[in-house]
């Protein structure tokens, strides 16, 4: 007979709402400008057909990077900013609605057919600092994002819902 679930099992395995994909980011060359846009394609192994960085297999755990909505602000605010451009932290989607930090571990659909995997959390790299400042790293830290594996790829467009699998 299987143990009974605990509550803390079972309240982190549950997700309070459907998310939305809010923005679609392509980083087409190194060190470049990013790019939005309404639609993307979801490869398998790959990650964002057209972003310059992808996963060199199917085993890598950074195929598609996502930060939330909701942590911009909190971002801006402790790094002296008014607002902070999704576009400089170089997220590929930026999702909102639904709590990221809940999919740790977990299988999330994104429109009709895209699966991804969280795999790890997706710490701020070196280059935050020249952006937001002295001290923007430590303002990003626990802010960054998650990296993801594809699961099963798919077309995306922003205002897809967002649902834990």
């Amino acid at each position: 007979m299987p143990e009974p679930e605990s509550d803390l099992k079972r309240m982190m395995r549950t997700v309070p709402q459907t998310g939305r994909l809010e923005q679609i980011l392509l980083r087409r060359e190194r060190k470049g400008a990013v790019d939005r846009v309404d639609t993307a394609t979801v490869v398998m192994q790959h990650g964002l057909e057209g972003d310059r960085f992808r996963g060199r297999n199917e085993r890598a755990k950074r195929q598609i990077t996502i930060i939330q909505a909701e942590h911009l602000p909190v971002i801006a605010a402790l790094s002296g900013h008014a607002v902070v451009d999704p576009l400089d932290l170089r997220r590929n989607l930026v999702i909102a609605g639904i709590p990221v930090a809940a999919m740790k571990d977990r299988r999330f659909r994104i429109g009709d057919r895209c699966v991804l995997e969280w795999t790890a959390p997706c710490a701020p790299c070196h280059r935050i600092e020249t952006l937001l400042g002295a001290g923007g790293f430590n303002a990003m830290r626990g802010m960054g994002g998650v990296c993801c594996r594809v699961v099963e790829p798919g077309e995306i467009r922003v205002g897809d819902p967002v649902v834990a699998a």
